[in-house]
């Protein structure tokens, strides 16, 4: 993948240390493709931008000429294709090998080369895992059902079952912990399954909290041994320019996270 961050406006490139040799990783972000508003790219100079938008979403109402358009252009990038899952906020990692259209998962894992785990997400987070040996990679989209029913362990538990020794892990751009409210029930939920959660929710008014959907998923991954986590500094919602947000806009596209080995 020979590509420059500086001249690719849709590419998000992971500051990931533990990243193996021989993997590849990247997240999209909203800028640099064909759709219009409201799924364009982000404001510039105080305007609204009015088209230049990459979302790569099929099923939220954009013109399905653009989203193709901008597909292609991704897979043109990383010279590898790259087939998305039905995701519908549950904790089911499959296999790539196994992948049919119309499958519901939300994680998938890979131990071929030239073959993308690939998540979409609008605020929910993804994230990246890598074995340590280079031998298995995996995507998982965790938004905060997900995460509470386990989407994250259970993607590192298919990840052994493939091989993997140590897992290192990258968490993409999400809604921040500053913006992301949510109910005493959730907070509830988090509590039920994970011990050590108070510290991953702020009082935010009578029976609200702001949760943080980072440190949630690392109290998630450390239950599993996965230890060496990176990323986590983005807010979808807050960063307009770069990010799409459906919690901050409704009607809005979808960005990628994706890894392969090569």
């Amino acid at each position: 993948m020979s590509v420059d961050q500086n001249q690719v406006p849709f590419l998000l490139l992971p500051n990931w240390l533990g990243l193996p040799v021989g993997v590849r990783a990247l997240s999209t972000t909203r800028n640099g493709g064909t759709s219009l508003p409201p799924y364009d790219g982000g404001s510039c100079g105080g305007k609204r931008s009015t088209g230049n938008g990459f979302n790569l979403g099929e099923h939220v109402g954009d013109d399905i000429n653009h989203v193709l358009a901008n597909r292609a252009a991704l897979e043109s990038y990383i010279e590898v294709p790259v087939t998305f899952l039905s995701q519908i906020h549950g904790n089911i990692a499959i296999d790539a090998d196994d992948w049919r259209p119309g499958i519901e998962a939300d994680a998938v894992v890979s131990t071929r080369s030239k073959q993308v785990c690939a998540i979409q997400t609008a605020d929910c987070l993804p994230v990246l895992f890598a074995a340590k040996n280079g031998r298995v990679v995996g995507a998982a989209h965790a938004g905060w059902r997900g995460l509470a029913a386990g989407v994250l362990q259970n993607t590192v538990k298919a990840m052994r079952q493939r091989g993997a020794d140590e897992i290192t892990a990258w968490l993409g751009p999400a809604i921040g912990p500053a913006s992301f409210e949510v109910g005493k029930e959730v907070k509830d939920e988090f509590e039920a399954v994970l011990s050590q959660v108070n510290h991953c929710f702020t009082p935010h008014g009578e029976a609200k909290y702001l949760a943080n959907l980072y440190a949630l998923a690392r109290v998630a991954l450390q239950t599993v041994g996965v230890v060496e986590v990176t990323g986590g500094e983005y807010c979808t919602y807050s960063d307009h320019q770069r990010f799409y947000s459906y919690r901050r806009d409704r009607v809005t596209g979808r960005m990628a996270s994706l890894i392969w080995r090569e």
